[in-house]
């Protein structure tokens, strides 16, 4: 990726928090990098350089800047409309695929060899696979330093490293100091102390508190994000849609159970006051090696990485929806903790109002879903895992009342699919291919493949143009009555047609309705 030098100085000058996690700058005469919004005096232009990404900047030797922590600022959203080569490597190197396979199993998992993916990400990012895991591993390393009571061993194991030697050498090289330091530190700086809420810098990065509960590990994580986010969208999003063992909504919060790749876990998620740039999650784990993948599935749930301000301004060049914007700035499309569940709740979500498809969801949880483990429990909160494809697929699906036997045959296809591999819907997946693998599978048609491909493989520009709550919706803005009306309108919207469709739904209520009949 190139940088514009003149541009990103402007950039670094205006000290707007906007561009935190567009570019990092780094300072020849102090060998540290900063974000752009670094509120310390900024160095005279001849001493600084620019890099795409942290890791890069770790790579050229510079050291994370301790006062303005630019190694823990919201996501690039440059990722977010992107679905090459690189945008997915940068997904599974977020989950975590790196920690748990190596940079040969993230290569398996694309179909490239090693040495092209390294190539091709340095080419990007300024660093390959291992340098963007291992400064994603620094980062966790931090914030669970200076805001915990684990040991330092612990630290190291939660943070995916290998050795606590690697863990002390890579503190090192990052921070300039060592990990005991870091945390002294911090806890003379105040930024935090276990068991209470607690942060870092400005309070706008990720900040942790842990404890042990029995088996489990309590840990609190403060998600960062570019506002401005308007929060009644997904606290609607999430509320409305709450399939009871799995979900929750009490006390003002949503709570889920979690499967992660070393064991089950438990989130409860709270709405950031007026003011605050981060999201509040509560997080039980069975293992702490799962920090990291789970709070990067909570940060694709809540499109946390978006670039409200860009998106809006686009939209808002059609004049049908600039008073929709002006009225709900920060509109997200609610993304996904597990891919596959979302696509089984989309199928079972044809044809039937919402509440029906959460009825039938919750039966599956009953009948095929894990119990949680006890550490995991609490009055009123997620009791099971949400049913794996395999688990899906292989049930007798007739126990289920009420569901027409069509659409039982394609949530069987479906899951299937899934469990077999025919059908990649994660971090990894080809847009285009999961599309092509979606409409091949009986009874799954246009409506089904555009609301999965937006749900779950993130894809912003995915369209749900037959949905006939947004045809009413769309309609109502003067944006057409049919879907090819509306798919006409909405060329001028892309790559964000995904963002036009959640504005409409949330520019106010109508009455609900169920979907399509053209996926049956």
């Amino acid at each position: 990726m190139q940088l514009d030098h003149d541009r990103c100085v402007t950039a670094v000058r205006s000290k707007d928090p906007r561009f935190d996690g567009w570019f990092v700058t780094a300072v020849t005469s102090t060998g540290i990098y900063c974000r752009p919004s670094c509120p310390a005096i900024t160095p005279k232009v001849v001493h600084l350089s620019f890099y795409p990404s942290a890791a890069a900047a770790q790579r050229a030797g510079f050291r994370a800047c301790r006062r303005c922590l630019p190694d823990s600022t919201p996501g690039s959203p440059r990722w977010r409309p992107r679905a090459d080569l690189v945008a997915r490597a940068v997904r599974l190197v977020a989950d975590g695929v790196v920690d748990r396979e190596g940079v040969t199993g993230l290569a398996d998992r694309l179909g490239y060899s090693t040495r092209q993916l390294e190539r091709l990400v340095t080419a990007e990012l300024g660093a390959g696979p291992l340098a963007l895991a291992r400064a994603q591993r620094a980062q966790t390393a931090r914030v669970l330093l200076e805001s915990t009571d684990l040991t330092v061993t612990d630290v190291a194991h939660a943070a995916g490293f290998g050795s606590v030697r690697a863990f002390n050498d890579t503190v090192r090289a990052v921070y300039a100091t060592t990990p005991t330091t870091l945390r002294r530190t911090a806890r003379f700086r105040g930024t935090g102390a276990p068991g209470g809420a607690v942060g870092a810098g400005e309070g706008e990065t990720d900040g942790v508190t842990g404890q042990e509960a029995g088996t489990a590990a309590q840990v609190e994580v403060r998600l960062p994000f570019r506002p401005p986010l308007h929060v009644p969208s997904l606290v609607e999003q999430l509320r409305g849609r709450v399939v009871p063992g799995v979900e929750a909504w009490r006390d003002g919060g949503w709570e889920r159970s979690l499967a992660l790749p070393h064991g089950p876990g438990v989130v409860r998620l709270e709405a950031p006051a007026p003011g605050d740039r981060h999201v509040r999650a509560l997080l039980r784990l069975t293992d702490v090696r799962d920090l990291g993948a789970a709070t990067g599935r909570l940060r694709r749930l809540l499109d946390l990485d978006a670039d409200p301000e860009a998106v809006d301004e686009h939209l808002a060049q059609d004049p049908a929806l600039r008073p929709l914007v002006a009225a709900t700035p920060g509109v997200r499309p609610l993304g996904t903790v597990d891919p596959d569940e979302t696509a089984v709740r989309v199928v079972l979500g044809q044809q039937v109002s919402t509440s029906r498809a959460t009825t039938m969801a919750a039966q599956l949880v009953r009948g095929l879903g894990r119990e949680l483990p006890r550490a995991l429990l609490s009055p009123g909160g997620p009791t099971h895992l949400f049913p794996s494809a395999a688990d899906v697929a292989a049930a007798h699906l007739e126990q289920l009342p009420g569901m027409p036997g069509a659409r039982r045959r394609t949530l069987v296809a479906l899951t299937s699919a899934l469990a077999e591999g025919r059908v990649d819907l994660g971090p990894g997946s080809s847009w285009e291919e999961a599309r092509a693998a979606l409409a091949a599978v009986p009874g799954v048609g246009p409506w089904t493949v555009e609301t999965i491909a937006l749900r779950a493989l993130g894809d912003p520009d995915a369209l749900p143009a037959s949905d006939l709550d947004v045809l009413r919706r769309a309609a109502r803005a003067g944006l057409g009555a049919t879907a090819s009306e509306l798919t006409a309108r909405a060329g001028r919207w892309s790559p964000w047609r995904g963002y036009a469709v959640q504005l409409l739904r949330a520019g106010g209520p109508t009455r609900p309705a169920p979907h399509p009949t053209e996926d049956a």
